[in-house]
């Protein structure tokens, strides 16, 4: 038997005696995993953003012990099992790529978006924007937005366009300024709307770049920290620039580690 199927098996298997013998495991329902895929699914995005191959692995794990848990869940209440989950998404596969299980032919990887959007409006959706979950995140949400969009032909010609466009809402921005504090967030948030547009035409992910830059923050202020805890001096005492000049030090020995990886 594939390796592959052998291990699939031992997870179900393992699954099934959960159910049937640990106290924890018997009380679960979908509503109490909920939280908890929610909070496994953030921490395999954590692993992605920090290339950590050997986290993600067990991440994905994770992931996929929740998948098998809904649907043991699932067979239970005689809704759906494993079988049936697996089944759908190979015929929604299927379906949606006529350009390899059909005669479409396609030139490139957005004529593929483009199919792919089509074919779910002729099943039924009554809009593109349909399928973008109403709980993500919004910078994750304002991305999926403007890709559903542009499946279907809704997109700015040039890149210049788009920036010229965030330019416009920035000065839209400026003006509202210590104003009325409900236009100045709706400019503002018009401003980070266009600008995650910009990002997406020259395929930057928004969403990972400002992940990394989270991350970079936290590294260098937690570094600052211990460089003035190791001065023993106090942050909550120190002016700030005094903590400008700690910044720029842990910047500095950051950067050189970085440079010696």
């Amino acid at each position: 038997m594939d390796k592959r199927l052998i291990a699939f098996k031992k997870l179900l298997d393992i699954m099934d005696d959960l159910r049937e013998k640990c106290p924890w495991d018997q009380k679960q329902t979908f509503e109490s995993l909920r939280n908890l895929t929610i909070e496994e699914t953030y921490e395999l995005a954590d692993a992605i953003t920090a290339n950590n191959l050997e986290e993600l692995k067990g991440e994905i794990g994770d992931l996929l012990l929740h998948m098998v848990f809904y649907c043991k869940i699932a067979s239970e209440k005689k809704a759906f099992d494993i079988e049936d989950a697996i089944n759908a998404v190979c015929d929604k596969l299927v379906h949606r790529h006529p350009h390899i299980y059909g005669n479409v032919q396609v030139q490139d990887e957005e004529e593929v978006k483009k199919n792919w959007e089509k074919l779910k409006l002729k099943e039924g959706k009554t809009s593109v924007l349909e399928g973008v979950p109403g709980s993500l995140p919004a910078l994750v949400k304002a991305t999926r937005i403007q890709e559903k969009a542009k499946g279907i032909g809704f997109e700015w010609e040039t890149a210049k366009d788009v920036w010229k466009k965030v330019k416009e809402e920035m000065n839209e921005f400026e003006a509202e300024m210590n104003t009325n504090s409900d236009k100045m967030e709706e400019e503002f948030g018009d401003l980070l709307f266009s600008l995650v547009n910009y990002a997406r035409f020259i395929d930057l992910s928004p969403e990972s770049a400002l992940s990394k830059t989270n991350q970079k923050f936290i590294a260098r202020f937690q570094l600052m920290e211990k460089l003035i805890k190791r001065d023993n001096r106090k942050i909550e005492s120190m002016p700030l620039t005094e903590m400008d000049q700690y910044w720029d030090r842990a910047k500095l020995n950051l950067q050189k580690t970085k440079d010696l990886q």
